[in-house]
């Protein structure tokens, strides 16, 4: 595949309700260029709305899609980052304030980290465990509007943050399967979400507002970004399989053919071009003979069950605080978002843009083709969060060095002597010369 050794690998594993998906990627040649070594997808029947009902089957299906990906590229992996969804999930808005204790009065990575866990001693309930601490603003000595502290002079700083958490036994699950049962070891548990965010919005759209809605088989999971920071997160109770329900018991047929007749044949929204007399088949059930409905009548099963879950979804907006600073309208992802007409029945009740939301295979190499599809959104998202991550980690480290290296020492005599105003005038250019730094990474 032509990974050298220094090029670091990140697998993402999502287990959905429906499926069970794992990719293995690596940054590629360009900026913002990546390259797929490995992708597989296998049925799950371990997982009940996105919440891990049955071990033993779900460690099949991650055992499968590992080896499967093992395979296709080549290379051994333990280390994987896990999607986490369901609606046991919550969110909220918190505040955490800290007092600068360091010497020059200079914000720096270890007071940005400190802010956040504070965050975690604060009281929630025992049966919950905190996932994500988000920032979206910080105050320093009453000033607000900062995205990026650390350099900066102050004494107080407060952040503002998006805080997510989940059941406790949910996220204990998770680990049991992966790293008690399938021999891997689980890096990092992320909201899915957030790591579909990764793969499908760009910069432009975080920063007029946009709102990611992500259909998975057993939950509905909404994102609204605002200004270049996450500012809401929402699960509704209600995902694709809830509209292969409605098709089995409107056909009485099994749960495999309504997903096989949903998919092929099924309509969101029937445009006016097409034939509403148009017929498929379906197989008979028990000795019964085939069955030969029109296009208009699977139209009319689907319809409106995606049209409550998008209502709820519109719900979920407005409560937001959101609804009228979304400048870059509505994102749809996940299998539901490949029925046809989904995203022109979804502008008529959001009443704004809306694209249907997939990896882009210009942004990718190797088996770029295998993941342009809103079933892989999650999967991409999780293994480039392990990606952004690990490169995070390693400016932090170089920023640290660099803040050490550009540390004053002991005051030495002529230090010592230094008038006030001279004082002042080393510690301005000390933050003026840490901030230049951090600013270029």
């Amino acid at each position: 595949m032509g990974v050298s050794t220094n090029q670091k690998i990140a697998v993402g594993l999502d287990i959905g309700t429906t499926k069970v998906c794992a990719i293995i990627l690596t940054e590629g040649e360009k900026n913002d260029n990546y390259k797929i070594l490995g992708c597989s997808t296998t049925k799950n029947t371990g997982v009940n709305r996105g919440v891990i009902a049955n071990i033993e089957k779900t460690v099949e299906a991650i055992n499968k899609v590992v080896k499967e990906v093992q395979q296709q590229s080549g290379i051994t992996f333990t280390d994987v980052v896990v999607g986490i969804a369901g609606d046991h999930i919550e969110s909220a808005s918190e505040v955490s304030t800290i007092t600068i204790n360091n010497p020059n009065q200079i914000v720096s990575q270890v007071d940005v980290d400190r802010v956040t866990e504070e965050l975690r001693k604060s009281k929630i309930s025992n049966d919950r465990e905190i996932i994500h601490i988000v920032p979206y603003e910080y105050l320093i000595d009453g000033q607000g509007g900062i995205t990026q502290p650390i350099g900066m002079c102050g004494v107080r700083m407060q952040a503002n943050v998006h805080i997510v958490t989940g059941v406790k036994t949910a996220i204990q699950n998770i680990y049991r399967c992966v790293d008690n049962n399938a021999g891997l070891k689980v890096r990092n548990i992320v909201l899915e979400p957030i790591a579909s965010s990764l793969a499908l919005l760009n910069d432009d759209e975080k920063e007029v507002g946009v709102c990611l809605i992500d259909i998975g088989g057993g939950t509905t999971d909404i994102t609204i970004f605002k200004d270049d920071v996450l500012r809401y997160t929402s699960i509704v109770a209600i995902g694709g399989n809830k509209i292969t329900d409605d098709v089995r018991a409107g056909f009485r047929t099994t749960k495999d053919e309504a997903e096989r007749i949903k998919c092929s044949y099924g309509h969101t929204f029937m445009p006016s071009i097409m034939k509403k007399d148009d017929t498929f088949m379906i197989r008979g059930v028990g000795g019964y003979p085939p069955q030969e409905p029109t296009k208009d009548q699977l139209c009319n099963i689907i319809q409106p069950r995606v049209e409550e879950i998008f209502e709820m979804c519109y719900g979920e907006i407005l409560k937001s605080g959101f609804a009228n600073e979304l400048g870059a309208g509505v994102v749809i992802t996940g299998g539901a978002a490949l029925l046809k007409g989904t995203d022109e029945l979804a502008s008529r009740i959001f009443n704004s843009p809306v694209r249907i939301g997939y990896p882009s295979g210009e942004n990718y190499v190797g088996l770029s083709t295998e993941i342009e599809s809103p079933i892989y959104s999650t999967a991409v998202g999780l293994a480039l969060y392990a990606l952004k991550e690990n490169s995070s980690k390693t400016k932090q480290t170089a920023a640290a060095k660099e803040a050490d290296a550009i540390a004053p020492v002991t005051p030495t005599n002529e230090a010592a002597d230094a008038t006030p105003k001279e004082e002042v005038e080393k510690k301005v250019k000390l933050s003026k010369k840490l901030k230049d730094f951090l600013t270029n990474l």
